[in-house]
């Protein structure tokens, strides 16, 4: 056998030094890349803190207005000096009298941040509009203007049937109490809302509601409503004519305000549910032939006149206690009776729905209640049955448009 020598075979070694060499380049390449990343950010950050910090020039510091509180005392706690003050009030008297600031509301005072400067005041006069006195130029000169406060306007339709009171019906679907009262106040010459309500009844209800900066913040006008009774469907559309005035018509054009209101109370002070009025006296065990209405209605209630006319009475009436007595025309009268306190003297003329005293329960009663009478012709009548005329309807010239403008309004609220 032959045997063949063989050496052993060594593969050379591998020299480190390139991997070493490589990894030191890459991890340099990673440094030099994070440091870029991290100096790119830094840069992103600091365009980004330069965009936080920036400040806005003007600052607004609000004051609150107390009861009771004077225009030149809140001026003077908001570090305003009394030349600018002055300057202010003075240049507001002729669109608004400062001195008529009412509490729970605000005097908005704009300032230069870095001088603290008093640039302009802003005050909200009422729901629709804003008084804004600015500086005109350096000098001090101040400018004073009204605005119209620039609501946005949503229109929403609802509807609803009656269970206790419209009240409560329309705080169940949701609709601010602003909006029901103003439902009331459309019907106030048709429907007694006290008295006339009964469960069943149902109405549907278009109104604006006013939004600012996306939030809700009142309703506005009703724009047309429907009122369905045993007497049948009662409709109402707001209509502004050529002359500028406004109010609420039928849908035939005429006007759904009459001579008389149909109640003398006013709905928004009792809108909790039915109430029926007293028609047997048992604590003087006297019956009698009660031709009047009667409205259970807590001590200070206002009682408002249902017509305009002139107070022929004002005082004590015997078993009426404090009466008060109004002669509308040579037909009508009304009498409004146990009150506890009287607001008019005999011989004053009054307009319809002026507050003429409030409920109480002195004389012949026997609880807080208005006793309300009407009198035709030196006869006493059933007012909730009389069908009092009304007031001009559209203008002819007009109707026509009249009739075409409530068209829409009036397919929504659909036919009984």
């Amino acid at each position: 056998m032959r045997f063949v020598h063989a050496e052993k075979f060594t593969r050379p070694p591998v020299p480190k030094w390139p991997f070493v060499a490589a990894a030191v380049l890459i991890a340099a390449a990673g440094a030099v890349f994070s440091l870029w990343q991290l100096r790119a950010a830094g840069s992103a950050g600091a365009k980004a803190a330069a965009i936080v910090v920036e400040r806005h020039p003007y600052v607004t510091r609000q004051v609150a207005v107390a009861a009771g509180a004077a225009y030149g005392t809140l001026m003077k706690t908001a570090g305003v000096d009394d030349a600018d003050a002055g300057a202010i009030f003075a240049a507001a008297a002729g669109v608004y009298d400062l001195s008529r600031i009412r509490a729970d509301r605000t005097l908005d005072l704009t300032f230069d941040r870095d001088s603290g400067r008093l640039r302009s005041l802003a005050y909200q006069i009422d729901s629709e509009e804003v008084l804004r006195v600015s500086r005109r130029d350096p000098a001090g000169d101040w400018a004073a203007e009204r605005s119209a406060i620039p609501y946005e306007t949503r229109v929403r339709t609802v509807e609803g049937e009656i269970d206790t009171s419209l009240y409560e019906a329309g705080l169940a679907q949701g609709i601010d109490e602003r909006a029901i009262i103003e439902l009331a106040d459309v019907f106030q010459w048709t429907i007694d809302f006290v008295l006339d309500v009964r469960k069943g009844d149902r109405f549907k209800l278009i109104f604006e509601e006013r939004y600012l900066d996306g939030r809700y913040v009142m309703p506005g006008r009703v724009l047309a409503a429907k009122y369905s009774n045993d007497a049948g469907p009662h409709y109402a559309f707001y209509h502004r004519d050529a002359a500028g005035h406004e109010g609420y018509y039928d849908e035939k054009g005429n006007s759904v305000q009459r001579v008389f209101l149909k109640t003398p109370a006013e709905f928004r002070y009792i809108s909790s549910g039915f109430t029926t009025g007293q028609r047997y006296v048992s604590a003087f065990n006297v019956s009698t032939g009660h031709r009047a209405v009667d409205y259970a209605a807590p001590i200070g209630t206002p009682v408002r006149t249902v017509g305009e006319g002139k107070v022929v009475f004002a005082g004590w009436g015997g078993a009426y206690g404090n009466k008060v007595t109004i002669r509308h025309n040579a037909v009508y009268s009304t009498n409004y009776c146990h009150l506890s306190k009287i607001l008019v003297r005999s011989g004053q003329q009054v307009g319809q729905g002026k507050t003429i005293g409030l409920v109480g329960s002195t004389g012949f009663s026997t609880g807080p209640h208005l006793h309300y009478e009407m009198v035709k012709n030196g006869t006493k009548i059933n007012p909730l049955r009389e069908d009092f005329p009304g007031v001009a309807p559209v203008p002819a010239g007009e109707l026509g448009g009249y009739l075409a403008s409530i068209k829409a309004h009036s397919s929504e609220l659909g036919n009984d």
